[in-house]
């Protein structure tokens, strides 16, 4: 990485929840922010509130059958995944591969937002699911 190459950080955290008006209270009457306008992707609705250059992110199921759903009925609610921007998805990738991280997804994806985003499996990970986007 060079002095002109911005440095990996931490984008979100997302957060699986079963209701997303009950979760977004606390953020919205403690903590005193204003949530995202929702938005779906995979089949959860999404909304962000916003901190000092990191969010969180609140994802409720919308299908039955998502990986949201479907990681509430498992786990329940909770951390669901961190999210780290880096500067340069493909060549992360790369080095997941060559490393012999398991992935997710093969090729980036367009997630929440229009990002193009990838997930590393939780079993390569010490059981963290982690999203790399840019």
């Amino acid at each position: 990485m060079t002095d002109a190459t911005p440095p990996t950080q931490i984008a979100h955290l997302g957060i699986a929840v079963a209701d997303l008006a009950d979760a977004a209270r606390f953020y919205r009457d403690v903590l005193g922010l204003a949530p995202s306008a929702p938005e779906s992707a995979d089949g959860a609705e999404i909304v962000h509130f916003h901190f000092d250059g990191v969010d969180v992110e609140l994802l409720a199921p919308r299908d039955p059958a998502g990986p949201i759903a479907t990681f509430l009925a498992r786990r329940g609610p909770g951390l669901h995944h961190v999210c780290y921007r880096v500067p340069d998805l493909d060549a992360a990738l790369t080095r997941c591969r060559a490393a012999g991280y398991r992935l997710v997804d093969e090729v980036p994806r367009r997630g929440a937002g229009g990002k193009r985003i990838a997930f590393i499996h939780p079993k390569s990970t010490a059981g963290t699911l982690i999203e790399l986007t840019e």
